[in-house]
Protein backbone atom coordinates (compact mmCIF):
# COMPACT_ATOMS: atom_id res chain seq x y z
CA UNK A 1 0.00 0.00 0.00
CA UNK A 2 3.01 2.04 0.61
CA UNK A 3 4.32 2.60 -2.24
CA UNK A 4 6.86 5.21 -3.51
CA UNK A 5 5.32 8.42 -5.02
CA UNK A 6 6.64 10.38 -8.16
CA UNK A 7 6.37 13.89 -7.76
CA UNK A 8 3.48 13.84 -10.19
CA UNK A 9 1.59 11.04 -8.27
CA UNK A 10 2.11 13.91 -5.33
CA UNK A 11 0.87 16.46 -7.57
CA UNK A 12 -2.31 14.37 -8.77
CA UNK A 13 -3.01 13.31 -4.90
CA UNK A 14 -3.47 17.07 -4.32
CA UNK A 15 -6.00 17.30 -7.47
CA UNK A 16 -8.13 14.60 -6.57
CA UNK A 17 -8.29 15.94 -2.79
CA UNK A 18 -9.92 19.32 -4.61
CA UNK A 19 -11.73 17.21 -6.34
CA UNK A 20 -12.84 15.57 -2.94
CA UNK A 21 -13.58 18.40 -1.53
CA UNK A 22 -15.42 20.03 -4.43
CA UNK A 23 -17.61 17.03 -5.00
CA UNK A 24 -18.08 16.74 -0.87
CA UNK A 25 -19.55 20.39 -1.34
CA UNK A 26 -22.11 19.82 -3.74
CA UNK A 27 -25.52 18.07 -2.62
CA UNK A 28 -25.95 14.78 -4.36
CA UNK A 29 -22.13 14.35 -5.25
CA UNK A 30 -20.41 12.05 -3.02
CA UNK A 31 -16.54 12.50 -2.40
CA UNK A 32 -15.82 9.06 -1.89
CA UNK A 33 -16.87 8.39 -5.31
CA UNK A 34 -13.68 10.20 -6.17
CA UNK A 35 -11.45 8.05 -3.99
CA UNK A 36 -13.30 4.61 -5.12
CA UNK A 37 -12.71 5.95 -9.09
CA UNK A 38 -9.05 7.50 -8.76
CA UNK A 39 -7.96 3.95 -7.34
CA UNK A 40 -7.25 4.91 -4.02
CA UNK A 41 -10.38 4.34 -1.53
CA UNK A 42 -8.53 1.27 0.15
CA UNK A 43 -5.56 3.11 0.62
CA UNK A 44 -7.85 6.04 1.74
CA UNK A 45 -9.55 3.65 4.43
CA UNK A 46 -6.82 1.67 5.65
CA UNK A 47 -4.72 4.59 6.16
CA UNK A 48 -7.48 6.59 8.42
CA UNK A 49 -7.75 3.33 10.50
CA UNK A 50 -4.35 3.69 11.21
CA UNK A 51 -5.33 6.61 13.38
CA UNK A 52 -5.67 4.63 16.78
CA UNK A 53 -4.28 4.48 20.00
CA UNK A 54 -1.04 2.85 18.51
CA UNK A 55 -0.88 6.83 16.68
CA UNK A 56 -1.59 8.47 19.69
CA UNK A 57 1.26 6.14 21.41
CA UNK A 58 4.15 7.16 18.82
CA UNK A 59 3.32 10.65 18.64
CA UNK A 60 3.46 11.17 21.96
CA UNK A 61 6.33 9.61 22.57
CA UNK A 62 8.01 11.66 20.40
CA UNK A 63 8.44 8.90 17.71
CA UNK A 64 7.53 11.10 14.49
CA UNK A 65 8.83 9.02 11.75
CA UNK A 66 7.51 5.75 12.77
CA UNK A 67 4.27 7.91 13.19
CA UNK A 68 4.02 9.17 9.81
CA UNK A 69 5.14 5.77 8.38
CA UNK A 70 2.39 3.67 10.48
CA UNK A 71 -0.10 6.36 9.41
CA UNK A 72 0.57 7.13 5.86
CA UNK A 73 0.35 10.78 6.98
CA UNK A 74 2.07 12.11 3.76
CA UNK A 75 -0.82 10.56 1.32
CA UNK A 76 -3.43 11.67 3.80
CA UNK A 77 -1.57 15.07 4.53
CA UNK A 78 -1.60 15.74 0.44
CA UNK A 79 -5.30 14.86 0.60
CA UNK A 80 -6.32 16.45 3.19
CA UNK A 81 -4.74 19.51 1.85
CA UNK A 82 -6.02 19.75 -1.37
CA UNK A 83 -9.66 19.43 0.26
CA UNK A 84 -8.91 22.29 2.72
CA UNK A 85 -8.04 24.55 -0.51
CA UNK A 86 -10.77 23.25 -2.40
CA UNK A 87 -13.05 24.37 0.53
CA UNK A 88 -12.03 28.20 -0.38
CA UNK A 89 -11.64 28.05 -3.92
CA UNK A 90 -13.43 25.27 -6.45
CA UNK A 91 -16.67 25.11 -4.01
CA UNK A 92 -16.92 29.09 -4.20
CA UNK A 93 -16.61 28.61 -8.30
CA UNK A 94 -19.45 25.49 -8.05
CA UNK A 95 -21.70 27.77 -5.77
CA UNK A 96 -21.73 30.42 -8.51
CA UNK A 97 -22.14 28.01 -11.20
CA UNK A 98 -25.39 26.15 -8.97
CA UNK A 99 -26.64 29.69 -9.38
CA UNK A 100 -26.33 30.42 -12.85
CA UNK A 101 -26.30 27.23 -14.91
CA UNK A 102 -27.54 24.67 -12.21
CA UNK A 103 -28.89 21.96 -14.81
CA UNK A 104 -25.56 21.92 -16.50
CA UNK A 105 -23.60 21.32 -13.05
CA UNK A 106 -26.24 18.33 -12.43
CA UNK A 107 -25.52 16.81 -15.51
CA UNK A 108 -21.77 16.76 -15.72
CA UNK A 109 -21.90 15.51 -12.53
CA UNK A 110 -24.64 12.41 -13.44
CA UNK A 111 -22.14 12.05 -16.37
CA UNK A 112 -19.75 11.57 -13.97
CA UNK A 113 -21.18 9.36 -11.53
CA UNK A 114 -22.52 7.12 -14.56
CA UNK A 115 -18.74 6.71 -15.68
CA UNK A 116 -17.83 5.82 -12.08
CA UNK A 117 -20.78 3.29 -12.59
CA UNK A 118 -19.07 1.75 -15.27
CA UNK A 119 -15.45 1.88 -14.21
CA UNK A 120 -16.17 0.28 -10.89
CA UNK A 121 -18.76 -2.43 -12.84
CA UNK A 122 -16.43 -3.12 -15.76
CA UNK A 123 -13.98 -5.27 -13.47
CA UNK A 124 -15.92 -6.74 -11.15
CA UNK A 125 -16.62 -10.05 -12.09
CA UNK A 126 -18.50 -12.37 -8.42
CA UNK A 127 -22.11 -11.21 -9.15
CA UNK A 128 -23.91 -14.76 -7.58
CA UNK A 129 -26.70 -15.65 -5.00
CA UNK A 130 -25.07 -13.16 -2.39
CA UNK A 131 -23.79 -10.33 -4.34
CA UNK A 132 -26.66 -9.68 -6.76
CA UNK A 133 -29.16 -9.31 -3.47
CA UNK A 134 -26.57 -7.27 -2.32
CA UNK A 135 -26.45 -4.91 -5.29
CA UNK A 136 -30.20 -4.43 -5.43
CA UNK A 137 -30.39 -3.86 -1.39
CA UNK A 138 -27.74 -0.98 -1.99
CA UNK A 139 -29.69 0.15 -4.79
CA UNK A 140 -33.14 0.35 -3.43
CA UNK A 141 -31.92 2.37 -0.27
CA UNK A 142 -29.69 4.33 -2.57
CA UNK A 143 -32.92 6.11 -4.51
CA UNK A 144 -35.40 5.55 -1.32
CA UNK A 145 -32.72 8.53 0.23
CA UNK A 146 -33.48 11.11 -2.74
CA UNK A 147 -37.05 11.14 -2.28
CA UNK A 148 -36.97 11.29 2.11
CA UNK A 149 -38.00 15.29 2.96
CA UNK A 150 -35.63 17.54 4.80
CA UNK A 151 -35.92 18.62 8.34
CA UNK A 152 -35.58 21.96 9.87
CA UNK A 153 -32.65 23.14 11.05
CA UNK A 154 -31.22 23.00 14.41
CA UNK A 155 -28.30 24.61 15.96
CA UNK A 156 -28.11 22.59 19.31
CA UNK A 157 -24.39 21.29 19.54
CA UNK A 158 -25.40 17.61 20.05
CA UNK A 159 -26.92 17.46 16.81
CA UNK A 160 -24.42 19.52 15.26
CA UNK A 161 -21.77 16.78 16.52
CA UNK A 162 -24.21 14.35 14.73
CA UNK A 163 -24.49 16.17 11.68
CA UNK A 164 -20.53 16.02 11.50
CA UNK A 165 -20.42 11.83 12.19
CA UNK A 166 -23.08 11.60 9.37
CA UNK A 167 -22.16 14.30 6.75
CA UNK A 168 -18.51 12.68 6.58
CA UNK A 169 -19.92 9.08 4.88
CA UNK A 170 -19.86 10.92 1.96
CA UNK A 171 -16.15 10.94 1.97
CA UNK A 172 -15.88 7.30 3.22
CA UNK A 173 -19.08 5.68 1.41
CA UNK A 174 -19.56 6.05 -2.41
CA UNK A 175 -22.52 7.33 -3.18
CA UNK A 176 -23.50 9.01 -0.18
CA UNK A 177 -23.60 12.84 -0.37
CA UNK A 178 -22.33 14.54 3.30
CA UNK A 179 -24.08 17.67 1.28
CA UNK A 180 -27.59 15.85 0.37
CA UNK A 181 -27.43 14.38 3.52
CA UNK A 182 -27.34 17.49 5.73
CA UNK A 183 -30.09 18.93 3.61
CA UNK A 184 -32.67 16.50 4.93
CA UNK A 185 -31.18 17.15 8.45
CA UNK A 186 -31.83 20.51 7.69
CA UNK A 187 -28.62 21.90 8.49
CA UNK A 188 -26.82 22.52 4.94
CA UNK A 189 -26.87 26.43 4.74
CA UNK A 190 -25.51 26.37 8.54
CA UNK A 191 -22.86 24.11 8.38
CA UNK A 192 -21.69 24.42 4.33
CA UNK A 193 -22.77 27.82 3.95
CA UNK A 194 -22.94 30.07 6.79
CA UNK A 195 -19.93 28.29 8.79
CA UNK A 196 -17.71 27.86 5.79
CA UNK A 197 -18.23 31.83 4.91
CA UNK A 198 -17.93 33.04 8.85
CA UNK A 199 -14.11 30.95 8.78
CA UNK A 200 -13.38 32.52 5.75
CA UNK A 201 -14.51 36.01 6.80
CA UNK A 202 -12.70 35.35 9.98
CA UNK A 203 -9.06 34.27 8.42
CA UNK A 204 -9.42 37.29 6.21
CA UNK A 205 -9.83 39.68 8.92
CA UNK A 206 -7.02 38.19 10.91
CA UNK A 207 -4.74 38.27 8.07
CA UNK A 208 -5.49 42.43 7.29
CA UNK A 209 -4.51 42.90 11.05
CA UNK A 210 -8.60 42.88 12.80
CA UNK A 211 -9.43 41.24 15.23
CA UNK A 212 -13.18 42.79 16.26
CA UNK A 213 -14.53 39.33 15.39
CA UNK A 214 -14.20 38.23 18.73
CA UNK A 215 -16.38 40.62 19.99
CA UNK A 216 -19.11 39.81 17.36
CA UNK A 217 -21.08 37.16 19.48
CA UNK A 218 -23.06 35.83 16.46
CA UNK A 219 -19.76 35.04 14.76
CA UNK A 220 -18.22 33.35 17.63
CA UNK A 221 -21.73 31.11 18.07
CA UNK A 222 -21.05 30.29 14.07
CA UNK A 223 -17.64 29.33 14.65
CA UNK A 224 -18.18 27.47 17.66
CA UNK A 225 -20.60 25.45 15.69
CA UNK A 226 -18.52 24.84 12.84
CA UNK A 227 -15.86 23.45 15.48
CA UNK A 228 -18.52 21.14 17.13
CA UNK A 229 -19.13 20.33 13.69
CA UNK A 230 -15.44 19.51 12.53
CA UNK A 231 -15.16 17.32 15.73
CA UNK A 232 -18.00 15.19 14.75
CA UNK A 233 -16.25 14.92 11.34
CA UNK A 234 -13.44 13.55 12.73
CA UNK A 235 -15.20 11.45 15.12
CA UNK A 236 -16.72 10.10 12.26
CA UNK A 237 -14.10 9.89 9.67
CA UNK A 238 -12.01 7.53 12.17
CA UNK A 239 -15.21 5.14 13.75
CA UNK A 240 -16.36 4.71 9.57
CA UNK A 241 -13.15 3.67 8.67
CA UNK A 242 -12.53 1.40 11.35
CA UNK A 243 -15.97 -0.15 9.80
CA UNK A 244 -14.86 -0.11 6.12
CA UNK A 245 -11.72 -1.50 6.91
CA UNK A 246 -13.40 -4.30 8.56
CA UNK A 247 -15.73 -5.53 5.99
CA UNK A 248 -13.42 -4.55 2.98
CA UNK A 249 -11.30 -7.12 4.27
CA UNK A 250 -13.45 -9.94 5.37
CA UNK A 251 -16.37 -9.00 2.71
CA UNK A 252 -14.31 -7.52 -0.24
CA UNK A 253 -16.62 -9.05 -2.77
CA UNK A 254 -20.40 -8.10 -1.33
CA UNK A 255 -19.24 -4.32 0.06
CA UNK A 256 -18.39 -3.44 -3.57
CA UNK A 257 -21.41 -5.02 -4.32
CA UNK A 258 -23.86 -2.40 -2.24
CA UNK A 259 -21.68 0.46 -2.94
CA UNK A 260 -22.28 -0.27 -6.89
CA UNK A 261 -25.80 -0.36 -5.81
CA UNK A 262 -26.09 2.74 -3.81
CA UNK A 263 -24.31 4.68 -6.66
CA UNK A 264 -26.48 3.64 -8.99
CA UNK A 265 -29.69 4.69 -6.65
CA UNK A 266 -27.32 7.73 -6.17
CA UNK A 267 -28.17 8.93 -9.44
CA UNK A 268 -31.63 9.57 -8.10
CA UNK A 269 -30.45 12.63 -6.56
CA UNK A 270 -28.20 14.03 -9.61
CA UNK A 271 -30.88 13.94 -11.88
CA UNK A 272 -30.09 17.39 -14.39
CA UNK A 273 -33.87 17.99 -14.83
CA UNK A 274 -35.27 19.19 -11.60
CA UNK A 275 -36.56 22.57 -9.83
CA UNK A 276 -35.01 23.45 -7.01
CA UNK A 277 -37.62 24.12 -3.96
CA UNK A 278 -36.39 26.97 -1.68
CA UNK A 279 -37.99 27.73 1.82
CA UNK A 280 -40.54 30.01 1.82
CA UNK A 281 -42.86 32.18 4.50
CA UNK A 282 -46.06 31.89 5.59
CA UNK A 283 -46.22 34.50 3.12
CA UNK A 284 -44.91 31.93 0.19
CA UNK A 285 -41.37 34.87 0.00
CA UNK A 286 -37.95 32.78 -0.42
CA UNK A 287 -36.18 32.69 3.00
CA UNK A 288 -32.71 33.70 2.52
CA UNK A 289 -29.91 33.12 4.72
CA UNK A 290 -26.89 35.36 5.98
CA UNK A 291 -25.32 35.91 2.46
CA UNK A 292 -28.94 37.01 0.90
CA UNK A 293 -29.02 33.54 -0.93
CA UNK A 294 -32.43 31.33 -1.28
CA UNK A 295 -32.56 28.72 1.46
CA UNK A 296 -32.62 24.98 -0.34
CA UNK A 297 -35.35 22.78 0.81
CA UNK A 298 -35.39 20.11 -1.69
CA UNK A 299 -35.85 19.31 -5.28
CA UNK A 300 -38.80 17.93 -7.30
CA UNK A 301 -37.84 16.23 -10.67
CA UNK A 302 -39.34 16.41 -14.10
CA UNK A 303 -38.88 14.62 -17.60
CA UNK A 304 -36.64 16.94 -19.36
CA UNK A 305 -38.07 19.28 -22.76
CA UNK A 306 -36.21 17.59 -25.83
CA UNK A 307 -37.65 21.01 -28.19
CA UNK A 308 -35.11 22.88 -25.84
CA UNK A 309 -31.99 23.61 -26.22
CA UNK A 310 -30.46 23.74 -22.71
CA UNK A 311 -31.87 20.00 -22.96
CA UNK A 312 -29.19 19.07 -25.64
CA UNK A 313 -26.40 21.07 -23.55
CA UNK A 314 -27.11 19.36 -20.96
CA UNK A 315 -26.74 16.38 -22.49
CA UNK A 316 -23.19 16.88 -23.22
CA UNK A 317 -22.23 17.80 -20.48
CA UNK A 318 -23.67 14.65 -19.27
CA UNK A 319 -21.35 13.31 -21.86
CA UNK A 320 -18.46 15.37 -20.98
CA UNK A 321 -18.59 13.91 -17.64
CA UNK A 322 -18.61 10.07 -18.52
CA UNK A 323 -15.54 10.83 -20.53
CA UNK A 324 -13.66 12.54 -17.53
CA UNK A 325 -14.41 9.21 -15.85
CA UNK A 326 -12.86 7.04 -19.07
CA UNK A 327 -9.75 9.42 -19.09
CA UNK A 328 -9.67 9.04 -15.01
CA UNK A 329 -10.02 5.25 -15.92
CA UNK A 330 -6.92 5.53 -19.02
CA UNK A 331 -5.00 7.27 -16.38
CA UNK A 332 -5.15 4.55 -13.41
CA UNK A 333 -4.51 1.60 -15.81
CA UNK A 334 -2.03 3.48 -17.39
CA UNK A 335 -0.27 4.12 -13.83
CA UNK A 336 -0.97 0.24 -12.94
CA UNK A 337 0.97 -0.85 -16.21
CA UNK A 338 3.89 1.35 -15.70
CA UNK A 339 4.19 0.08 -11.84
CA UNK A 340 4.12 -3.27 -12.84
CA UNK A 341 7.13 -2.42 -15.11
CA UNK A 342 9.36 -0.54 -12.37
CA UNK A 343 8.48 -3.88 -10.61
CA UNK A 344 10.39 -6.25 -12.96
CA UNK A 345 13.08 -4.02 -13.57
Amino acid sequence: MHQPRTFLDNFFLVIKGLCMGAANKVPGVSGGIVAFVAGFYEEFIYSLQKLNSKAVKLFFNGRFKSFFRYTNAKFLGLLIFGMLVSYFSVSRILDYFLDHNEVFVWATFFGMVIGSIYHIGKDFAPWNKRTIPAGIIGFIIGISISFLNPAKENDNLFFVFFCGIVSVSGMTLPGLSGSFILILLGNYVLLLVDSVNALYDTFSEVFSGDFSFVKNSERIQILKILGVFTLGSVTGLVTFSHLLSYVLKHFKATTTAVLLGFITGSLGVLWPWKRTVFKVDEAGNPLLDSNGDKIILNYKRHLPQMAEAETWWAILFILLGILVLLILDWYGNNRKKNEQVRATR
